[in-house]
């Protein structure tokens, strides 16, 4: 059976070294423009590089976003930032626009072109389509079944890739064709800006009675009629396969180091359970369904992979994550003394219980002995995000390492 890719989003370059180190095959990262998540930190030119070439050096790709839906203002940018990119080398660029895909066979016909599920992938002649423009992948919509998804894998050429998410946020609107954000807050989704208001508390207002709110209760915080269930496909990773997919895509840019660790690491470890024998993927099905719920999440849905989504699939009460740990910090070496060098992301003490996550899998429990700050302190808590400290524990922690406490 062919292995697929795991492809694990990255927003800045702390991140994709973490997805690296965690077990992506793949990441998929943006630049400062043309790219879909505007409020993530992206990456600069600089720091791209960097990231092209640290991934590399792993055996790692890099695929980098341009799936904005471009208006004309915005080709001539376009074509100055692809030829950026045709310099640095990624593996893939992910497009949803045909004038964008243009540009980009025009400037980089070396760099493989992923279509985006942007572009509302529903069909084989869809996928039939882009092969014929010189694609390498498309990305199947999310709200293919995945019965449809093989039935596309039994119509297309052999050399054209699927790829799909099997984790993440899911939209409430047509592959993210939403236009609540730009109505409500001028921030244009298809340009980037989503505010997500579809995770808004929202009322009726009945067409004869202007300025009449009539709560929707569904508690006593009202309700939230647009927020979905985040996908999680932790527990079919023989279907996805069966389907004919060969890319396992994970959403979230905007995401934390400690989630990109959390769902690189626990789908890493579920697909090689599963390629080596279906049993013993059976046997730690309990170990991947605690760990995946360790990262911050909005409950968890099977999306539209077994069938239309049904009332069960929507928050109705909340529009709330469950967050069960905070991360600390990634380590970036140690002292002499064995002290984990971090830059701290949340508060903790001296004397507190946190917990060691490895990318082989361990998670190990240690507490804290002391903090120093660089400049040779001892402090007995760490209250200032950034801050840079050396973490004295009574278990060592190695580079590329995560610290994470449990929430409460």
């Amino acid at each position: 059976m062919k292995k697929p890719e795991l492809l694990i989003p990255a927003g800045s370059l702390e991140v994709l070294k973490t997805a690296v180190n965690f077990g992506a095959d793949a990441v998929y990262i943006g630049g400062e423009a043309f790219g879909l998540r505007a409020k993530a930190k992206n990456f600069g030119k600089e720091e791209m590089g960097e990231g092209i070439r640290f991934a590399h050096e792993h055996g790692v790709k890099v695929h980098v976003t341009a799936n904005i839906l471009a208006h004309n203002g915005d080709l001539a940018g376009a074509e100055k930032y692809l030829e950026e990119l045709k310099v640095l080398k990624p593996d893939a660029l992910i497009i949803a626009d045909p004038g964008i895909f243009a540009v980009a066979r025009r400037v980089c016909p070396e760099i493989d072109i992923h279509i985006s599920t942007q572009a509302n992938n529903t069909n084989y002649e869809t996928f039939r389509f882009w092969h014929g423009q010189g694609a390498k992948r498309v990305v199947s919509a999310r709200e293919l079944s995945l019965a449809e998804i093989k039935e596309i894998r039994e119509n297309i050429p052999d050399d054209l890739e699927i790829e799909s998410f099997i984790h993440g946020a899911m939209c409430i609107s047509y592959s993210g064709r939403c236009l609540l954000s730009s109505y409500f807050t001028g921030r244009d989704a298809n340009q980037g800006a989503c505010t997500h208001p579809c995770r808004w508390k929202y009322t009726v207002m009945e067409e004869k009675r202007p300025g009449e709110f009539f709560p929707v209760y569904e508690n006593e915080r009202g309700t939230y009629i647009f927020n979905s269930k985040d996908l999680c496909m932790i527990e079919h990773i023989p279907e996805m396969m069966a389907a004919g997919i060969d890319s396992f895509k994970i959403e979230g840019r905007m995401k934390t180091a400690l989630y990109v660790a959390t769902v690189a690491r626990t789908y890493r470890k579920a697909i090689d359970d599963y390629l080596e024998s279906e049993e013993k993927y059976r046997e730690n099905m309990e170990w991947y369904k605690a760990e995946i719920s360790k990262c911050t999440y909005r409950q968890f849905t099977t999306g539209f992979y077994f069938g239309k989504p049904d009332e069960e699939t929507q928050i109705y009460d909340s529009n709330t994550y469950v967050n069960e740990y905070i991360y600390l910090g990634t380590v970036e070496g140690t002292d002499g003394k064995g002290r984990a060098k971090i830059s701290q992301r949340n508060k903790f003490c001296v004397g507190d219980e946190i917990e060691i996550m490895r990318p082989d899998g361990r998670n190990t429990g240690t507490k804290v002995l002391s903090l120093k700050t660089e400049e040779g302190e001892t402090v007995e808590s760490a209250p200032h995000p950034k801050q840079a400290l050396f973490v004295g524990m009574t278990e060592r922690a190695g580079t590329g390492d995560i610290l994470r406490m449990k929430n409460g």
